[in-house]
């Protein structure tokens, strides 16, 4: 599904962490994408939509140095994903992704909300390492689970670069989002079909059958008897 706030949407439909991580990179070939990660803003936006961070959490360290270090674990799964799919190996990427994945997450808290419900929250203020660590963690699982890595699938949309987990039964799911992509489609392959009954049934197109056509020349016949 897709989530966020204002004009700013994020895609958690892909069914790994690591690959909603990849999906916010700019879509080559697809007008009206762009880098979504593109400010601290907006990676702190991320993060707390992605759930790597508790609503409310303050982030004050968080600066461009995260936004690069986000951006460079993002080429690397995506590249390590591509390998998987038969692109090109991608060992230095593996390196770091590993190196990453060694890292500390942050530890998860139950607290007391305001109305008495527990939720969660963070044992120490998340540093970049820390969050980073997350992801990578998610990428190593995946790469090294025989049942995920074989429903790893690529967008079929056309120029749809992102990537997702197809668990559909059967496994016959075709698009990264059956509401975005999918419906895509669906709309592209309706035009196709009017534009081509409205070519085949121009009424003004000699020797093309239309009922409206055949009704007309009913009618003409009608006449043309009655005035004989």
């Amino acid at each position: 599904m897709a989530r966020g706030r204002g004009a700013r949407m994020w895609r958690f439909d892909a069914g790994r962490i690591c690959l909603d991580l990849v999906a916010t990179e700019r879509a080559g070939g697809v007008p009206g994408t762009c880098e979504q990660l593109d400010g601290p803003g907006h990676l702190a936006q991320w993060l707390t939509d992605a759930r790597l961070v508790p609503a409310g959490t303050v982030l004050d360290a968080l600066d461009g140095t995260w936004v690069a270090r986000f951006r460079e674990l993002r080429s690397d799964v995506s590249r390590l994903m591509a390998a998987q799919l038969g692109g090109s190996p991608a060992e230095g990427a593996l390196e770091r992704v590993n190196s990453l994945a060694s890292g500390a997450p942050p530890g998860p808290r139950a607290v007391r909300g305001a109305d008495g419900d527990l939720v969660r929250a963070l044992s120490a203020a998340p540093d970049c390492a820390g969050l980073l660590a997350v992801v990578a963690r998610d990428a190593v699982d995946l790469l090294t689970d025989p049942v995920a890595r074989a429903a790893l699938r690529r967008c079929q949309g056309e120029h749809c670069h992102r990537l997702y987990l197809d668990t559909s039964r059967g496994g016959r799911r075709r698009w990264c989002s059956g509401e975005v992509c999918g419906n895509r489609e669906r709309v592209a392959r309706h035009r196709r079909r009017t534009s081509g009954t409205t070519a085949t049934n121009d009424p003004g197109e000699p020797g093309v059958f239309d009922p409206r056509t055949r009704s007309a020349v009913v009618v003409r016949s009608v006449r043309l008897a009655r005035s004989s």
